[in-house]
């Protein structure tokens, strides 16, 4: 008996906790695998026999004890397991939750390590059963977790804690005066997310008149809630902010943009009708102005070549089926569709690219960059001969490129033009590094050496020479230039 108590006393003057190391493993397992070998040793100073240790006061139990997986066990059970010093007794109501397959298990058995069949187990098997597993308790956070629901945070020391990712409730600030000086701390703390979690607070629980009037004087806040609600689709609460602080172009473009919702096409062309009347600025009022005739333009155009292309009456519908509508697409692309299926259309239709260009004031070089574009893609080269040659007022006619010759090269080569197209266009180039480096690359071998032989560099032509093919008509060429210069 005496040995028993020795051994009674030694166990609670023992420490479960051991010294740092870096090899200790901080995690919930560790811990737990640490409470299961406190409980399993206790088999040594407890007799199989004597029942009545199953009535033992739990004063200061330690994380992961049995009373304490009990109670975690029966948390939703009406159980009288209410403070800490409850007494765990035989037949304890707290297992009446547990499924069937883990009934096998009493607390007398989990605890002094057998089962009610009389065939030994440990706890840390039990544990490890299909049936027991499921309910191994997870460790208790530390108290101090649980004062975040406390009410005497003040408003500093909660958005600290936000800041640090605890769940802090912010019902307990009630007065106008208080919300104020928690956005104000939130604010001084450079938090967005912060910042933003406690506008969503004030903005639920404030009248909207009070909200906007000191969102007036904390314009970082107030840029804070109108891209949270740009960002959430509020559009009715944005609206009304806006307009309480007179921002009418702001109310204007919102307002616009609410036609990226509107799908059906009909709808959307009456809508941005309505827009053209609102109080944007004069830039923006063009704008809007010409977004709407776009759109009716498109309307007409789509229709008349969806018709055109059942019908199967035009052959280049038929030879270049269309990819998609052009209804909703943008300016620049829907000059590129009529640069490619109405080209040759007369000014006065709407389909015509030269009445997009006046409609829409498209300036010379994005209309020429887009129709050398759509033009070369159909390999019309003729087109893009007569698109660049301009006449003067004499009647004389020349090659003219408003966005150098130098991309009208790089354009026709993406789209495979022969090379008595692109040496035409290379020759043209000016500077003279350019063209031998376009011309070297794309092999527009003759451009090279009419370069060469007119910068009398008799080094470099000599030797190309070693780069065109042996008995061309291009090393001819250059061997009667080598022999006029030493002749000369």
């Amino acid at each position: 008996m005496s040995r028993v108590r020795a051994d009674e006393e030694e166990y609670w003057h023992s420490s479960k906790f051991r010294a740092f190391t870096f090899d200790d493993e901080d995690d919930e397992l560790s811990q737990l695998k640490e409470s299961k070998r406190a409980v399993n040793s206790l088999r040594d100073i407890v007799d199989d026999d004597d029942d009545d240790l199953e009535r033992v006061s739990w004063s200061g139990e330690p994380v992961g004890s049995i009373s304490w997986s009990i109670k975690e066990t029966a948390s939703g059970s009406t159980s009288s397991l209410d403070g800490r010093d409850s007494s765990l007794q035989k037949g304890s109501s707290s297992y009446a939750a547990l499924p069937k397959q883990a009934s096998s298990y009493s607390l007398s058995s989990l605890f002094k390590g057998r089962n009610k069949l009389s065939s030994f187990q440990s706890l840390s098997d039990a544990l490890t059963d299909t049936g027991v597993k499921n309910y191994a308790p997870e460790l208790r956070r530390p108290k101090a977790e649980y004062k975040d629901y406390s009410s005497d945070w003040s408003p500093k020391d909660t958005v600290r804690r936000m800041q640090r990712g605890k769940v802090c409730s912010l019902e307990r600030f009630r007065s106008l005066q208080d919300k104020l000086v928690l956005l104000d701390e939130a604010v001084a703390g450079h938090d967005g997310n912060v910042i933003t979690a406690v506008l969503i607070f004030l903005k639920r629980t404030l009248r909207r008149e009070i909200l906007f009037r000191e969102l007036e004087v904390r314009q970082v806040a107030l840029c804070h809630l109108i891209h949270f609600l740009r960002e959430t689709g509020e559009q009715k609460f944005l609206l009304d902010l806006l307009r309480f602080l007179d921002r009418t172009e702001e109310v204007a473009l919102s307002q616009y943009r609410e036609h990226l919702n509107i799908q059906d096409v009909e709808k959307r062309r009456e809508f941005l009708k309505g827009c053209i009347g609102l109080p944007f600025s004069t830039e923006d009022t063009s704008h809007i102005q010409d977004h709407y005739t776009l759109l009716e333009r498109q309307i007409i155009i789509e229709a008349n070549d969806r018709h055109l292309e059942m019908a199967g009456q035009s052959e280049l519908f038929r030879k270049y089926p269309r990819k998609a509508s052009i209804l909703n697409m943008p300016l620049v692309t829907t000059l590129f569709y009529s640069c490619f299926y109405h080209y040759t259309e007369a000014e006065g239709m709407f389909s015509s690219p030269t009445n997009l260009k006046k409609t829409f004031k498209i300036p010379d070089k994005q209309y020429v960059l887009t129709a050398l574009a759509a033009r070369a893609k159909l390999r019309a080269w003729g087109d893009v001969d007569a698109l660049l040659t301009t006449k003067n007022w004499l009647g004389y006619t020349k090659k003219k490129a408003p966005i150098g010759f130098h991309r009208v090269v790089e354009i026709l080569q993406r789209n495979n033009a022969p090379v008595q197209v692109l040496q035409e266009y290379v020759r043209l180039v000016e500077d003279v590094e350019t063209r031998l480096n376009l011309a070297t690359k794309y092999k527009c071998h003759d451009v090279v050496i009419e370069t060469y032989r007119d910068l009398k560099d008799r080094v470099q032509l000599t030797a190309y020479k070693s780069k065109v093919e042996r008995g061309s008509v291009e090393e001819e060429k250059i061997q009667s230039i080598l022999s006029n210069v030493v002749r000369n």
